[in-house]
């Protein structure tokens, strides 16, 4: 059995999104940004998109999946990108990643179940444990359709800082970045190009 490294240290650099802790659907178009020294791709093989699936509880550690479900694991983040794109500009969005996300629904839906704990009765969905790289596909296209559809959708935004496209929910009417890095990042290119203005050709 493989043994799964947690910490790789591919994670060590991202930094908290504000609303990917409420929805993996953010964490999963989050997956592909960039950074001071080029392009990140946490998914980038089979490996890290296993990985990624287990740090976020959507798939057994014991359970491997092949070249295939990692690029439909891709294939879904980029349809979603471009479904959060679509929601925030209020255009019709590409058929195709509109039939990835249904795809995905109906792929392996989760059977609905009411459980019942201390703070009383609440729905507790069932994923398909048949096919559970399949279900966690299902289980991160409700989640989009989820945030797609409900109150949040209003604060979906995406990072202003050039070349980053990750997204995150905004807290505020004025926030524009998805991290204070990305913030002071563009204040000190701001800041520089000021400067070179400003200096004697």
């Amino acid at each position: 059995m493989r043994t799964v490294d947690h910490e790789a240290p591919v994670y060590l650099h991202q930094l908290p999104v504000p609303g990917e802790d409420r929805y993996v659907s953010l964490a999963l178009v989050n997956t592909r940004f960039a950074v001071s020294h080029g392009q990140v791709d946490l998914l980038d093989d089979t490996e890290a998109a296993h990985l990624w699936l287990v740090r976020h509880e959507l798939l057994p550690d014991r359970v491997v999946i092949n070249g295939r479900q990692s690029g439909r694991l891709r294939t879904l983040r980029e349809a979603l990108r471009a479904l959060f794109e679509a929601r925030v500009t209020a255009a019709h969005p590409p058929a195709a990643a509109l039939d990835t996300l249904n795809a995905a629904l109906a792929a392996a839906p989760a059977t609905p179940r009411l459980a019942w704990t201390a703070d009383g009765p609440h729905r507790a969905d069932l994923p398909d444990a048949g096919n559970p790289a399949a279900a966690a596909l299902s289980q991160l296209a409700e989640d989009a359709a989820d945030l797609l559809t409900g109150a949040d959708a209003g604060q979906l935004t995406e990072c202003a800082a050039q070349g980053c496209a990750r997204w995150f929910l905004r807290s505020h009417g004025a926030r524009r970045w998805c991290t204070t890095k990305c913030g002071n990042r563009v204040r000190a290119a701001r800041a520089y190009a000021a400067r070179r203005a400003g200096s004697p050709s």
